[in-house]
C-alpha cells in the first residue's frame, strides 16, 4: 500500500496513545539541514526527537526551534537530553530557561544528590503553559552505560554499577522525577524494586551495542547495555 501524501500546510498527527506516539527518535547530528531533513521524513511516524548536547551546543535554542517549528514538525514533541548536573540553584534556572522550548522530556543526573533532583523536579512543575500545555518532565541518568564496576571503584564509589543503579533509581522516585534512563538490562530489577508504575527510558549504548570509546579512542565490546533499540 501506498502512503497517503502528507499536505504541505495540514501536519500530518498520530493518535496521542498509539505505539509510535511513544517513540523519540535520536538526532545525533550537529549539521542543522540534516537535522531538519530527518525531523520532516519522521513526522508521523515518531512521538518526537530527541536532540542531545551535541547539537544543541553546536545551535543551541534556535536550532530547535528551526527543526521542531515547520509546520510539518511543530507536533512532535522534543527530548531535550543535556543531562543536566549541578549544584541545585542552577539546575532549576536550567530547566526555567529551556522551559519557552516547551520539552516533553528533559535529562539529568541522578548523582547530582537529592536537594539538586528535588530542585529539577520542582521547576519542571512550574513549565505547565497557561495554553494547557502539560509540563516538562524529568528523567534521570543512573549510572552511563560506559561504566562498569571497575570504572565505578576509580572514581571512589565501591559498590557494583548494578546496586549504584537501584540506590540512585530510588533516589530520584523519591524525589519526585518522573522516570529513570538506564541499560535494557536493568529494567526489570528497577521494576520489582521501584515499583511497576515508574517510567523507564532504556536505550543502547552506540550503534552496533558498542560504547563511542575506550579512554584511548578504540571502540570496546558493551559493558552494561546488549544491543537492542531504543524502547519504553
Amino acid at each position: 500500500m501506498t502512503p497517503a501524501r502528507r499536505s504541505a500546510t495540514r501536519p500530518f498527527t498520530m493518535q496521542p496513545d498509539s505505539p509510535a506516539a511513544r517513540i523519540y527518535a535520536a538526532i545525533d547530528t550537529t549539521d542543522l539541514e540534516r537535522a531538519r531533513a530527518l525531523s520532516r521524513a519522521l513526522a508521523g511516524v515518531v512521538g518526537g526527537l530527541k536532540l542531545g548536547k551535541e547539537f544543541f551546543t553546536a545551535h543551541g535554542p534556535d536550532g530547535v526551534r528551526a527543526v521542531l517549528g515547520a509546520p510539518e514538525t511543530r507536533h512532535l514533541g522534543l527530548f531535550l537530553d543535556l543531562k543536566f548536573h549541578d549544584i541545585p540553584n542552577t539546575v532549576a534556572g536550567a530547566i526555567r530557561a529551556a522551559a519557552p522550548m516547551a520539552p516533553s522530556w528533559l535529562t539529568v543526573h541522578a548523582s547530582g544528590g537529592p536537594a539538586m533532583l528535588r530542585a529539577a523536579a520542582d521547576a519542571a512543575a512550574e513549565t505547565a503553559g497557561a495554553d494547557g500545555r502539560p509540563r516538562t518532565r524529568v528523567l534521570a541518568v543512573t549510572v552511563l552505560t560506559s561504566l562498569d564496576d571497575a570504572d565505578l571503584d576509580a572514581v571512589g564509589q565501591h559498590t557494583p554499577a548494578a546496586e549504584q543503579v537501584e540506590r540512585l533509581g530510588a533516589l530520584a522516585r523519591d524525589q519526585g522525577i518522573d522516570g529513570l534512563v538506564c541499560s535494557p538490562r536493568e529494567i526489570a530489577q528497577l521494576r520489582q524494586n521501584l515499583g511497576p508504575g515508574s517510567r523507564w527510558r532504556c536505550r543502547e549504548s552506540a550503534p552496533h551495542g558498542l560504547v563511542p570509546a575506550t579512554r584511548n579512542g578504540s571502540p570496546r565490546p558493551p559493558r552494561r547495555a546488549p544491543p537492542v533499540p531504543t524502547c519504553w
